[in-house]
């Protein structure tokens, strides 16, 4: 048989496991396709380019990541049975780290639109896909036709018993490890960070990196072999010359004056300075090349080029916009319980980047259902970042949240998630929504600022305050410039965008971007720690406002009780088909989860609802009193007496002796099933059966005193007349017996 499929691989042993990356036996007509697997995880990853009609003015890079339900022996559990086209969030996080790192890995001016798909194959619920697919998306590229600057690799660094550990399994990392890495490097420098933590310091973040990207040198080894074997010739490709004339004219119109917009600090008006000065200056481009109007791009490009050329010399001497020197923090300002029908709102500010955070507190029953290759999760908190376009003054329509706006939410909520509660102690779901109401820089740092405040408003008792600022770089030659809490330009015309978040502390969520081939570690480090003095001034404002969560949860928020009943009364308390527990929840209005050990969590809107509700529960679960007279329901006649319900699946038996202070001949002539009946508890006996007496309750209304002999006597403990199962007393005619009447 003809052997249709010779695949090339190469192996790397990358920290306890060996990644293979093979190519030649899938997706042949993609310009480049890599199978990469660790463990029973695999991840088909493919690179494809295509000529664009025209220039976008911007490099069309798009990257797709696509789990399989397959891929861990599931069915989808959508409607469709299918994977739904709208990426889960998850997916969406992936895309992110995919583009991230790569993007500033292509040539300028290369204009051709690139796609990467990352597509998960098999999962075998212990090494993480992730990291896999940046890693395949890279090898792909490298071996491509596609000019790539590459490769790189990535891992994941935990730290658990006191050590480093590279790529860590699901269970280890969520269980053991208290640091969360993702990164991806260069042979030289690392180009992306992303990752949580839990309060640790700045030298471990540092050292996790340095230590990681020492471990990733066979993965970018083995890359380089594989385009070695396989390796396609790169496209030819020339960045487009601009006109010299055009270019040096830009230049003319607009060196003298760019300082003086760049000198204004409100963000609107220098945006509209700017704008007018760039209208201007293409029009006399325009007019000077009537028959060229592709020069207008090219016009549109130099504007962009001085200006940040500018920009940037001036950052270098320490002459940023606004005025402010490398390390100074914007002024803050902070608004606590800004809206009056919420659980819990804060309205941040810094410098021109406001956010208002809203918190929500719900139920367990509000949790998030989530469905991964790992199985079905449930998330009860949750950051959702909203930007709409108002808050840059623009007009846009609304589609539901983009790429950039889960990416932003999921850092922020990483960013919290450390400080919050155990369920244990707090059973609450908790939402908060930042809404973007002006951006100038930094907007998802004030998300986690805003969020730690609203959720201390609520009443959350949220372990530390969390604050988070945005740390920019300016790279000219081989000095480094590192700025504090960093402006949408300086963030635009930089070449670095590095978040940190955390408590006073230590960190609990990173997320660094780069536009330039790498950073060192050096400078990393001092980033990190310029970082943490501004997060602790900001921390020390916020403190200022609001130090320490409210000692109640706010009015507005749903009142919580929990009890706890007795196992064996879980079914009468939900009732057959639910009747009792819909019945509970339509009155009240109260949301009640029950768990098989017997504990009921009861939350309610108000706390005469809750306490209704708490009441009703615990009905189905009360146990006999001694002496307690009830009115009980009849649930049927027998010969010796009547059996009575006295409570939800409680039921005792009284005596024909005790049905009346008079003697009864026929049941019957005293009660009959169905009617309500007025009992008192005689005797409770060891394993649950009761004893009732009506004689009991007629003796008590008389002011006559009901002695004990007054039921053995007539059938209680061993003697009157009882019923034909037990001795003693009167019995049927077909048993003999002792003592009594036959």
């Amino acid at each position: 048989m003809t052997q249709l499929i010779n695949p090339t691989r190469v192996t790397a042993s990358v920290g306890q496991n060996d990644i293979t990356l093979e190519t030649g036996r899938m997706a042949n007509q993609a310009d480049g396709s890599i199978v990469v697997s660790c463990g029973g995880t695999v991840v088909l990853v493919t690179a494809c380019t295509q000529p664009l009609e025209f220039d976008k003015g911007f490099f069309p890079l798009v990257c797709d990541y696509q789990e399989m339900s397959y891929a861990a022996g599931r069915i989808p559990g959508s409607f469709f049975r299918r994977e739904i086209g709208r990426p889960s969030e998850r997916e969406v996080l992936v895309c992110r780290l995919m583009d991230r790192p790569h993007r500033p890995l292509f040539p300028k001016g290369f204009r051709d639109e690139v796609q990467l798909i990352a597509t998960v194959l098999s999962a075998d619920q212990y090494n993480n896909p992730d990291v896999l697919a940046v890693t395949g998306a890279s090898a792909a590229l490298t071996i491509s036709k596609i000019p790539f600057m590459g490769p790189i690799a990535a891992a994941r660094v935990g730290y658990i018993e006191g050590g480093f550990a590279l790529n860590p399994h699901y269970e280890a990392m969520n269980g053991e490890s208290t640091l969360n890495l993702i990164f991806a490097a260069s042979r030289d420098a690392v180009v992306m960070v992303e990752g949580g933590a839990e309060f640790v310091s700045e030298d471990l973040i540092a050292d996790a990196l340095a230590w990681g990207h020492e471990q990733i040198v066979p993965l970018l080894d083995a890359q380089e072999e594989l385009q070695e074997k396989v390796g396609k010739p790169k496209m030819d490709f020339v960045a487009p010359e601009e006109n010299a004339d055009v270019a040096a004219k830009v230049r003319e119109l607009t060196e003298s004056e760019i300082p003086a917009v760049l000198d204004i600090n409100d963000k609107m008006e220098r945006r509209d300075a700017k704008n007018a000065l760039k209208k201007s200056v293409v029009s006399a481009v325009l007019e000077a090349w009537p028959d060229n109007p592709e020069f207008k791009g090219q016009a549109s490009e130099v504007f962009g080029k001085v200006e940040k050329e500018i920009m940037r010399a001036r950052i270098a001497k320490g002459d940023r916009i606004g005025g402010r020197d490398m390390k100074t923090v914007r002024p803050i300002e902070i608004e606590v319980g800004a809206l009056p029908r919420t659980h819990g709102s804060t309205l941040f500010a810094r410098g021109e980047t406001k956010a208002l955070a809203v918190a929500t507190l719900g139920s367990t029953g509000d949790e998030q259902r989530i469905e991964t290759l790992a199985g079905q999760t449930y998330k009860r908190w949750m950051l959702h970042y909203n930007f709409p376009p108002y808050c840059v003054g623009e007009v846009k329509m609304l589609r539901g949240p983009s790429r950039r706006e889960i990416g932003h939410g999921c850092l922020a909520e990483r960013a919290i998630a450390p400080v919050l509660p155990d369920a244990e102690e707090f059973p609450f779901t908790m939402r908060v929504v930042s809404e973007i109401m002006e951006s100038n820089g930094s907007s998802s740092m004030a998300s986690v600022c805003g969020a730690s405040l609203s959720l201390m408003d609520a009443g959350v008792p949220v372990k530390a305050p969390v604050a988070g600022v945005a740390m920019g770089l300016i790279q000219e030659g081989d000095d480094y410039h590192i700025l504090t809490d960093i402006l949408g330009d300086e963030d635009h015309m930089g070449d670095m965008d590095f978040k940190v978040a955390g408590t006073d502390e230590g960190v609990t969520a990173i997320q660094m971007d780069i536009k330039i081939t790498g950073l060192p570690s050096d400078v990393m480090r001092k980033a990190l720690y310029q970082a943490k003095d501004a997060r602790l001034h900001i921390l020390g404002e916020m403190n200022k406002v609001l130090a320490e969560p409210r000692s109640e949860l706010s009015p507005n928020a749903p009142q919580l009780v929990v009890v706890e009943v007795s196992p064996e009364k879980i079914r009468d308390i939900i009732g057959p088909g639910g009747k009792n527990i819909k019945a509970i929840t339509g009155e009240t209005g109260a949301s009640i989860d029950i768990e098989d050990s017997g504990k009921v969590s009861i939350f309610a809107p108000t706390l005469e609802s809750m306490e209704q509700a708490k009441e009703m529960v615990l009905f189905y679960d009360q146990k006999p009193e001694l002496g307690k007279t009830y009115v009980g329901k009849v649930k049927k006649v027998i010969d010796c007496g009547a059996v009575v319900e006295i409570l939800p699946s409680v039921e005792g038996l009284v005596h024909v002796s005790q049905l009346d202070v008079a003697r009864v001949e026929n049941v019957t002539d005293v009660v009959n099933a169905g009617d309500d009946f007025e009992v008192m508890v005689v005797e409770v006996q060891h394993g649950g059966r009761v004893r009732l007496s009506h004689k009991a309750v007629l003796f008590e209304k008389q002011g006559r005193e009901f002695r004990p002999e007054d039921y053995a006597m007539s059938g209680g403990r061993g003697g009157g007349r009882r019923d034909d199962r037990r001795g003693g007393g009167r019995r049927d005619d077909r048993r003999g017996g002792g003592g009594g009447r036959r």
